[in-house]
Formats: C-alpha cells, structure tokens, sequence
C-alpha cells in the first residue's frame, strides 16, 4: 500500500468517520438482506429503497458526526480534556444543533437523550452516563477518533481521556474499554501500519495499562474477548460494533470497500460506518476517500476550520 503522510491519515479520519456517517444514514434500521446490492450502495440510495429519515438530505452527517466534532471542538478549545466543556457541547448539539448539519438535529439514541436532559436538569456529567447502569450502546464510541487525532500524551493518558469522554452519556465500564482499544488501535494505524500489525500492538499495551485497572482488564477479557476471530453483526451494541468494524478493517482494501461493507451488515449502518469509517480513513488516507462522496458531503467549511488545528 502507499505510503501516506500524517496529515493525510488525520484528514482521512475525519472525513473517513463523517463520510461513513453519512452514507448509512439512509440504510439505518434495515436488515442486512433489504440493503441493495454492494455496487448500488451510495450516498443517494437506490429509488425504489425505503430510506431512513426521508427528510434528510444525502451527505448529511447524523448525531455521530456532530458528537466527534463537539469532541473535537472542545479539546482545541480547552487544549484538553474538560468533561464539563465537552458535556456543555453536547448539550448545545442537543438543544440547538451545534456542528449538527444546518443545526437540524435528526437522530438521537434513547439513553444519550435521557442523560443529556438530566445534565440540563443540574446532574453532574459523570452521573449522567450511568442512569442506565448496563447502557451497553455505542453511542460513546461513535464519537470518540477525534480525541486521537488530537491527543499528543501518553498511551495511558489517551486510555484514561477514553473512558472519561464516555461518562456524559455512556458510563458503563464496557463502553470505556471498547473506546480505549479502538483509540490506541487508531494511534497505532496514524504511526502507518497495517490494521493487524496495530491491533497486534494495541491489545497487549492495553492489557499492560489495565493491570492497574483490574475490573477493566476483566471487561475486556470477558465482554470484548480480544483473542477470539474479530466478527460482529452491525448493531448497536458496543462490543457488536467494535467486533463489526475490526472485522471489516482486517479484510478490506480500500476505503469504500471498508464503509460499504460496513452498511451491508444492516441495523446501525451509520455508526457502524461511521466507527469504520474512521479507522479506513486513517489506514488509506484522506486521497483514497471517494471524490464523489466528498464532494456530496455538506458542512464541509466547518469541518475544515478545525482540521486546521490539527494538520
């Protein structure tokens, strides 16, 4: 594979996630055998396909892609990690559609929903994420590749950045270890390996952090099984969704072949396009991302005014 540059994986993540949103934004809450065929699977679906969220126009990013942004957009701004920043982005997205598509706010998961009105309500954002104790959803993982993009500190660090950006909405202890092995996968493809060479580093140097951190290091043995063959089916379960897109990243050959596979799997097509989006955006490269989906993509301007500050 061609060599890419650093500032053409942090490009590729970004867009790679965004681009992935978008394009199963259409195919969402369909089973794998009413999606068309690979060859047909677009941005615009087919005309005789019954869409999700028929209003919204092709290119349009969902809750995923606005959720990585206000990440994104809180760590420039505090040059940090601040939960209370990041949960206020959150809530500004949610009330009044910051880094949402034209501020049009479509797609919200039932427990992100309930957690954010009671941070509005004067809950502390750690409480938040834990009204519902086994919320097992992937609605915190979906948004997390921004935080390696930016993240400069150690791997531990990134690990504990992981969980803590999980707690607003998706508390639970499962959520915070599928974040943690999906970023250190992540930093690992910036460095310009191939996915089984970065997942063959990113699951000891976890497994190393968690020593000290006994109930995750039995989280990930238990629920992410990381030794057993990567598969997963595409729903909105956090480890089904991390599994899907591991899955997909260790058979795929280009950036497209990555993003459509992940929407025929069918049920959560735009996160799990989304998650894997990101990963085959870094691993190939901002230049391997389909011009025809670039161009389709709205709200390009903002995005660009904080890639920025990374690249």
């Amino acid at each position: 594979m061609e060599q890419v540059r650093l500032s053409g994986r942090i490009r590729g993540g970004l867009y790679g996630l965004l681009i992935g949103d978008a394009l199963g934004v259409p195919y969402e809450f369909h089973r794998a055998e009413e999606i068309p065929p690979y060859s047909e699977i677009e941005m615009k679906p087919p005309r005789d396909f019954s869409r999700a969220h028929g209003g919204v126009e092709p290119g349009t990013w969902s809750d995923d892609g606005a959720q990585a942004l206000c990440l994104l957009d809180s760590l420039i701004t505090c040059k940090g990690f601040c939960l209370k920043d990041f949960s206020d982005r959150l809530l500004s997205w949610y009330e009044e559609g910051k880094w949402a598509v034209d501020g049009v706010v479509f797609d919200v998961g039932i427990q992100t929903g309930e957690a954010l009105i009671a941070y509005r309500a004067g809950l502390a954002p750690e409480k938040c994420g834990v009204l519902r104790p086994d919320g097992k959803g992937n609605g915190a993982l979906m948004r997390v590749l921004p935080l390696v993009l930016w993240h400069n500190g150690t791997a531990r660090e990134l690990v504990e950045n992981a969980h803590a950006q999980c707690r607003i909405t998706h508390g639970n202890i499962c959520n915070q270890v599928c974040c943690a092995l999906y970023c250190l996968a992540a930093r690992i493809l910036l460095e310009g390996l191939d996915f089984g060479q970065a997942l063959e580093k990113a699951v000891p140097l976890l497994r190393e952090i968690y020593r000290e951190m006994p109930e995750h290091e039995q989280e990930l043995e238990w629920s992410v099984r990381p030794d057993e063959p990567w598969v997963g089916g595409g729903s909105g379960y956090v480890v089904d969704c991390l599994r899907s897109a591991f899955m997909i990243m260790a058979r795929a050959q280009s950036y497209e072949e990555a993003v459509k596979q992940a929407v025929m799997l069918g049920d959560d097509t735009d996160t799990t396009a989304c998650v894997t989006g990101g990963l085959a955006g870094i691993l190939f490269g901002f230049e391997a991302i389909p011009k025809r989906w670039y161009d389709a993509l709205k709200g390009k301007a903002d995005v660009e005014g904080l890639l920025g500050f990374l690249c």
